[in-house]
């Protein structure tokens, strides 16, 4: 028998409802939410009652999901820093631009710039972060930049031990094996102890966590006091005040883009920031960055074509190459307005 918990209707996880009915498509895995002051407890939210919720959730979908990206990341890392270098993430445009490779590459610099702009963290010396964690550090250009930048410390961890490999050693070509490292870790079950970190980043990995409550809490859980954290993210739009769920083409649409690149379910940036909430996290602010990225996709496509990028793509695996043609789902869906990119950002309580 599911053994079932109550909670009131004012309780700040009732948002986790609306993330549900937006995305129908979301595996049949619970979220994890707090459930009083500094506990959390599994529970899926009923579509019939806002009040109900449903314990332990299976793990087998989200272990499948893990295995997917890691494999995904094993195959197509080599790829991307084959051709875009070692950030692997959005570059940072001015909105209509076209762009090079070249360009793309100083707009990846920029969009670290503008995040941590955006998250007003300190240009003075002695505010700056001196614990800095990565989760989700593709092969951890975030984490070597960061860590000259601040002169701090910095470890990453991604699922895949291809990507961990590779930002390993090329922080011991750089000579930054003192201040930066990676591992093979889980977002969700971060193999850190509490309030470690100055500052959290998530730089593109936050639309890969089946569960995106137990996500955010994982960051928040890292995070020292007063310690800043920092969410880039793909999102769905808002929903409007009279809409339950997303309209069927939008839910068809973003399914065959999880499908592609090993996505689960997708949220909205309302939703984090509820989900922030929730936690009492304080200075919450979010963003919508989709006009500065835009120019992003058409310059991966244009990539692909070339000589350099045919070969390279052919010889990377089926899951890169699924994922290479799937990337005119990615530019309907921002041209629609149903894909966000978003920035969210907050900062844990002294």
């Amino acid at each position: 028998m599911d053994t079932v918990a109550r909670i009131p209707n004012n309780s700040p996880i009732s948002c986790i409802h609306t993330f549900r009915s937006q995305s129908p498509h979301f595996p049949t895995s619970s979220a994890a939410i707090r459930v009083g002051r500094g506990s959390w407890t599994p529970i899926r939210a009923s579509t019939a009652e806002r009040e109900e919720v449903l314990l332990a959730p299976p793990r087998k979908e989200d272990q499948q999901l893990k295995n997917g990206i890691a494999e995904f990341y094993d195959e197509s890392s080599s790829l991307w820093e084959n051709i875009w270098g070692d950030h692997m993430h959005h570059g940072f445009y001015d909105p209509d631009s076209t762009v090079s490779v070249s360009d793309h590459r100083a707009a990846q610099i920029r969009m670290i710039e503008e995040s941590l702009r955006f998250a007003s963290v300190s240009e003075e010396r002695a505010k700056w972060p001196k614990r800095i964690v990565d989760v989700g550090c593709g092969i951890g250009g975030s984490s070597r930049y960061l860590a000259e930048k601040f002169g701090a410390s910095s470890v990453g961890i991604t699922l895949s031990p291809v990507q961990a490999r590779r930002a390993n050693a090329l922080a011991a070509a750089q000579g930054l094996t003192h201040k930066v490292s990676f591992q093979v870790g889980d977002a969700l079950e971060q193999p850190f102890p509490d309030g470690k970190f100055d500052l959290v980043w998530s730089m593109e990995s936050g639309e890969h966590m089946p569960d995106k409550t137990k996500f955010v809490g994982e960051l928040a859980r890292v995070a020292a006091p007063g310690g800043t954290i920092i969410i880039v993210t793909w999102c769905h739009r808002d929903l409007g005040p009279d809409e339950q769920s997303l309209q069927p083409w939008e839910q068809d649409l973003l399914k065959k883009i999880c499908d592609a690149y090993y996505l689960p379910a997708w949220c909205s940036a309302a939703d984090y920031v509820k989900l922030l909430q929730s936690l009492s996290l304080q200075d919450i602010k979010s963003e919508d960055w989709s006009s500065f990225v835009a120019p992003f996709w058409p310059a991966v496509i244009r990539s692909a074509l070339t000589w350099k990028g045919l070969t390279s793509l052919l010889s990377s695996g089926q899951k890169t190459i699924k994922g290479a043609l799937a990337m005119p789902l990615m530019i309907e869906g921002y041209k629609k307005g149903l894909i966000k990119f978003a920035i969210i950002t907050c900062r844990k309580p002294e």
